[in-house]
């Protein structure tokens, strides 16, 4: 379905921050990108939807493939009507609209057409909190709340690929658990498939089939996401657990650079 093959990025013609970076993901597949912050888990989403280019960004060797035709460097309105949705981090809605019309955003991102009343019933299913809220003003909405609007706006374009940007961010556990909930109810009922970033390492990978983990611009590690989460390292440095599943302080694991194993 969408395959980046030894992908690297430069900001401004200077900046080099992806560094051939390979992954791949497969129809009605929930994938996990992992990492530290400035990993480029989320530069990797903005190369795939055509974003760089609004940050002066470009891919400047590898290729982004979709179904088997070549994307990268091209405009995020195409990519966007080939079918792939970006839910940017931070909860970026139209705070003066109210629930309802922000939904109403995403249908002009539609390719295939259909009815404005079937593409918000469909939503409101995923969602039926914001039915009772689709005429509240969006930016009086909690902040889940907000994230429900923006994964709702996604799925009212019909895509065939969302990627998902950091959407447990400022969120508290049990709002985390019911929208990774909801996300995966619609890759299994839509049959749509999800790139998600996160640094929730748990939650990712509790809803994915695989993952890949960056550090530095590189992807360093990748597998089925239940081999990852018994994966020693990925246990003590992304799940904060040793050997004997005692949670490790950050000042115990921040030596992980000097001896992961994956580096080696």
């Amino acid at each position: 379905m969408l395959v980046l093959n030894n992908v690297e990025v430069v900001y401004s013609n200077v900046i080099l921050t992806l560094r051939g970076v390979s992954i791949e993901i497969g129809e009605q597949e929930i994938v996990a990108l992992l990492g530290a912050n400035g990993a480029g888990k989320t530069t990797t989403l903005k190369a795939i939807s055509g974003l760089l280019k609004v940050e002066l960004g470009r891919v400047t060797h590898g290729d982004i493939q979709f179904y088997g035709k070549r994307i990268e460097n091209g405009s995020p309105e195409d990519i966007s009507r080939m079918g792939i949705i970006q839910v940017m981090e931070g909860r970026r809605i139209f705070g003066h609209l109210n629930t309802e019309d922000n939904l109403k955003v995403g249908i002009m991102a539609r390719s295939n057409g259909g009815k404005m009343k079937e593409i918000l019933d469909k939503v409101y299913h995923y969602f039926p909190r914001l039915k009772d809220l689709r005429r509240n003003t969006a930016g009086y909405l909690s902040g889940g709340e907000q994230q429900m609007v923006l994964i709702g706006r996604a799925l009212v374009a019909g895509p065939k690929l969302i990627l998902l940007d950091e959407p447990s961010l400022g969120l508290a556990p049990l709002l985390v658990e019911e929208i990774f909930k909801i996300v995966r109810n619609i890759n299994t009922e839509e049959q749509t498939s999800v790139l998600m970033v996160e640094q929730n390492a748990l939650a990712a990978l509790s809803i994915a089939k695989r993952g890949y983990i960056m550090e530095n611009g590189k992807v360093v590690l990748d597998g089925l996401a239940e081999d990852l989460l018994k994966n020693e390292d990925v246990r003590e440095f992304y799940l904060g657990l040793s050997q004997v599943g005692e949670r490790k302080s950050y000042r115990e694991v921040k030596h992980y650079k000097r001896r992961k194993r994956w580096l080696g």
